[in-house]
């Protein structure tokens, strides 16, 4: 008997792991908010320099005659590159000689102008407050809108690098607490392998409808401390809820806490209603159930051994390339809703809408046609849209707008297949740890992925080129990879090695079987 077969025992898919798929999606729901919530709190709205003439109403009075709103905009404000008023200029004197119907460009000079040295009046149409607005991050300061994005995703970054070993060492549960970051992967140890695909594929829409949420929030909160407060106080009940959650009952057993291991099965045992089993399940039968399992898994495993073993080694590096590739193109793309389009409530409603049917239609793929078809199928899609618009032309904007949405709905699609794919290829005892890496390399291209946009000086189509790229190949390099449709979850490093030896085997005897038919 072997762990599945004790989850078979308890309830592979009762009333508890609804319960706790309701609540880690629920859960994961908010926590998508916060990876789009600067497109919100620090979107740019329309600005101009502060001019006396327009914001000044004692030098208004001073003015001879009536003049229009547009007229003193004129003379204030000297025309930008799009032949609109000038974001980051203004003249130092009012040009009144622009008045004139007759005057043309020559009829002032760059030195008549200067920077906004009295601040910047902004649009607040939209927006009544963005930190943007209130530390006056635009024109020479734009740069400091993606350094604080970049910070957000290096503490993310920090997370997943300690919230992975420190799960394998201490508990899925205990970290759970402190960080949501590795909810996802604990539901997938407590579900049978028949409903695996299902459970992971709801808790991965639980993304989708964040996008949802989050321009159902902004669209009614438009203040950036008070959007800020809205999405974050939600967290203190999750963190109450979560001591709630049970620990991986697979993880306890396969570190050898066989009494903690028995309580948490015969709690899910109650859950479920499956009292029966109750007298059952002792610490002799776990011991004899697991018996192998605890012999290999004592031996200690790190984040060397995801690189020293071969089985392992090709596992990790694809496995890391294909999170770099979600965190690089879907942030490098999503956290810049304005490039998009106008309307970036209408935009991330939009993702949503496309991001339910891709999910929805992985879950389909994964259980019929398999995880790496999927996996490899879903990136090269991804890429492929993305490629697509560099060959669009910038006045096409609802075309640019739709080819980059189904791009980032490709890209949710693959994401749900690595969070499948990514569990299955690992075994229990270095699960977290795989999934930490991975997380981090999601972070490291999510940190990266928005710095490419300033290639954008050498064409508007070069990042779109650099973000179409790196899926289509992530998606070739996916199909080296094993398959492990309908496959246990390995507990070991031992089962991962039997794996690959009965793919070598059965890969060998198809070869064979090939040959022989021939002749």
């Amino acid at each position: 008997m072997a762990f599945s077969e004790l989850l078979d025992l308890v309830g592979g898919l009762g009333r508890f792991q609804v319960l706790q798929t309701v609540a880690l999606m629920v859960s994961i729901m908010w926590l998508s908010t916060q990876n789009m919530l600067e497109n919100f709190s620090a979107a740019v709205p329309s600005h101009r320099c502060w001019a006396p003439l327009l914001d000044n109403s004692t030098a208004q009075a001073g003015i001879p005659g009536e003049l229009s709103p547009e007229a003193l905009l004129a003379v204030s404000i000297p025309p930008g590159p799009n032949q609109r008023p000038h974001q980051c200029r203004r003249f130092r004197q009012p040009q009144w000689q622009l008045l004139d119907p007759n005057a043309t460009a020559s009829s002032w000079s760059e030195a008549d102008t200067e920077p906004c040295v009295d601040g910047w009046v902004y649009d607040r149409s939209t927006f009544t407050s963005t930190i943007v607005m209130k530390w006056d991050l635009v024109c020479d300061s734009h740069a400091l809108k993606p350094m604080a994005q970049s910070i957000y995703l290096a503490g993310i970054l920090v997370g997943a690098a300690a919230c992975g070993p420190a799960s394998d060492r201490l508990g899925r549960r205990l970290v759970l607490t402190w960080s949501y970051l590795q909810m996802a992967v604990t539901v997938i140890e407590w579900t049978a392998a028949r409903a695996r695909t299902l459970v992971m594929t709801l808790n991965s829409l639980g993304f989708s409808f964040g996008h949802f949420l989050m321009a159902a929030v902004a669209y009614g909160v438009r203040d950036w401390t008070l959007l800020q407060l809205a999405l974050s106080v939600p967290f203190f009940l999750f963190f109450l809820c979560s001591w709630w959650l049970a620990e991986s009952a697979r993880w306890l057993l396969t570190t050898g806490r066989l009494d903690q291991g028995l309580q948490e099965l015969r709690r899910v045992a109650a859950i479920n209603r499956k009292r029966a089993v109750w007298d059952s399940l002792t610490p002799e039968v776990l011991f004899s159930a697991m018996r192998e399992e605890l012999r290999v898994g004592q031996a200690p495993a790190s984040l060397g051994t995801l690189l020293r073993i071969p089985s392992l080694r090709l596992r990790t590096c694809i496995s890391t390339l294909c999170w770099f590739t979600f965190g690089f193109t879907f942030f490098g793309l999503a956290l810049d809703l304005q490039a998009l389009g106008s309307n970036i409530f209408l935009l991330q409603t939009l993702i949503g809408v496309v991001d339910i049917p891709a999910k929805t239609g992985t879950f389909l793929l994964l259980t019929h046609l398999g995880r790496r078809p999927t996996q490899a199928t879903s990136m090269l899609l991804a890429g492929l849209c993305i490629l697509a618009n560099t060959l669009v032309p910038q006045e096409m904007g609802a075309l640019r707008s739709a080819l980059a949405v189904l791009g980032l709905g490709g890209v949710g699609a693959a994401f749900t297949c690595m969070t499948i794919y990514s569990s299955e290829l690992f075994p229990t005892v270095l699960r977290m740890t795989a999934v930490g890496l991975g997380q981090m390399a999601a972070r490291g291209g999510a940190i990266l992925g928005p710095l490419v946009r300033l290639l954008d000086v050498h064409g508007t189509w070069l990042p779109l080129l650099v973000y179409g790229m790196v899926p289509v190949l992530s998606g070739l390099a996916t199909l080296l990879l094993p398959e492990t449709q309908n496959l246990p979850l390995p507990d070991t490093i031992q089962d991962v090695q039997n794996q690959a030896v009965k793919a070598a085997t059965h890969g060998t005897l198809e070869n064979s079987i090939l040959k022989s038919t021939r002749f």
